[in-house]
């Protein structure tokens, strides 16, 4: 039977490595800086009693807080340089008062163990189940939160979840750029505007008609131009010494903001309808596969390691199979590992030897 640091250590193994036990221990001997990603969404705070019990059911936020946070610390450990941490956590309410978990837990990854906050998703669950209070709203989101270890340098392939762009094109003899932006209408801002200098506004002409060829030509697909004096709201605010924009156009007195040709980026709004495809007889509440997708084309390289602490019934595991990378699941609970199993067997990339359970 193989063992975990076998597992990270053997290239040629893809298919998941499960690891039956408590993921504080298991993780604790794992290497240094061994895995690329870490996705997970840990049992929420008074919730649902898991087999196996874990973490979830302590007397007090504060601890449970405290139990999450010790794994995450071990987490930091293990995770590349280079690597990311998403973790999605559920709030819950106590004494009539919604405690803001998910927002104590990333403060304090921030403040105490030294984790960077890239960004927030927020998981539109587009439908939510059926509130019956009388005295709150119906919840429908959750937040998805984007961690990394240092500020610039991790892995993040944007081009793979750029939206699809759109194409410029010629109309009536004009250049026309993907969002109907023909120059007609900035050469008029320049003719009519009190602010620029006659040598600002030749620049401006010369510029425009410059992004215009670029355009004609392929080399972008579109573009938005503020002009100085022609009643547009400046990018980051008026104030120079903080808005590079703001220096740019009071020097130039115009700049231009492009769009990549490869298509703009995705926002930080998911919906995402919480349905999986596996039954819910022992486990009730796993994330949708779809959730999980983007993070790992966006952080994991090809040849990446993927590991969940609180894999559940292997939604990551499964996910990270299907996009061809190795993960690791770790669940107190042999139950859901065997579930895990079957659903990653799907794929026929198991074979006996590496979809058997390690035990810690």
């Amino acid at each position: 039977m193989i063992t975990v640091n076998d597992y990270i250590q053997d290239c040629s193994l893809i298919s998941p490595c499960f690891v039956c036990g408590d993921s504080l221990q298991v993780i604790a001997k794992m290497p240094d800086n061994s895995v690329d990603c870490v996705i997970t969404s840990p049992p929420y705070y008074m919730k649902r009693q898991y087999i196996g019990g874990g973490i979830g059911m302590e007397s007090t936020y504060q601890k449970y807080i405290e139990n999450l946070l010790a794994v995450i610390q071990e987490v930091y450990r293990v995770l590349k340089p280079t690597g990311s941490l998403w973790l999605n956590l559920g709030d819950s309410y106590k004494n009539k008062q919604l405690l803001n978990i998910p927002y104590r837990v990333a403060i304090r990854m921030q403040d105490e163990q030294k984790w960077i906050l890239r960004n927030t998703v927020i998981w539109d669950k587009v439908k939510g189940s059926m509130s019956q209070s009388k005295d709150s709203l119906g919840n429908e989101y959750e937040p998805f939160f984007h961690f990394v270890k240092r500020k610039s340098g991790y892995y993040y392939d944007a081009d793979a979840v750029r939206k699809k762009p759109r194409k410029a094109h010629v109309e009536n003899g004009a250049v026309v750029s993907a969002t109907g932006v023909s120059g007609v209408r900035y050469k008029r801002k320049i003719e009519l505007s009190t602010e620029l200098t006659e040598e600002q506004r030749k620049n401006a002409f010369m510029a425009l008609d410059d992004v215009l060829n670029r355009i004609k030509s392929g080399e972008i697909t579109d573009f938005r131009m503020v002009i100085k004096g022609a009643n547009q709201r400046v990018t980051n605010g008026n104030t120079s010494n903080l808005s590079g924009r703001a220096k740019e156009l009071e020097e130039k007195g115009f700049y231009f903001l492009f769009y990549n040709p490869k298509g703009s980026m995705i926002s930080d709004v998911w919906q995402i309808i919480p349905e999986d495809t596996q039954g819910r007889k022992l486990h009730f509440a796993p994330y949708p596969e779809d959730l999980i997708k983007t993070p790992i084309v966006l952080t994991c390289p090809p040849n990446g390691i993927i590991l969940d602490p609180f894999t559940g019934t292997g939604t990551t595991n499964y996910v990270a199979a299907m996009l061809q990378r190795k993960s690791i699941g770790i669940d107190m609970a042999e139950e859901y590992l065997i579930l895990a199993q079957e659903r990653c067997g799907l794929f026929g990339l198991l074979n006996n030897k590496e979809m058997e359970i390690l035990y810690e």
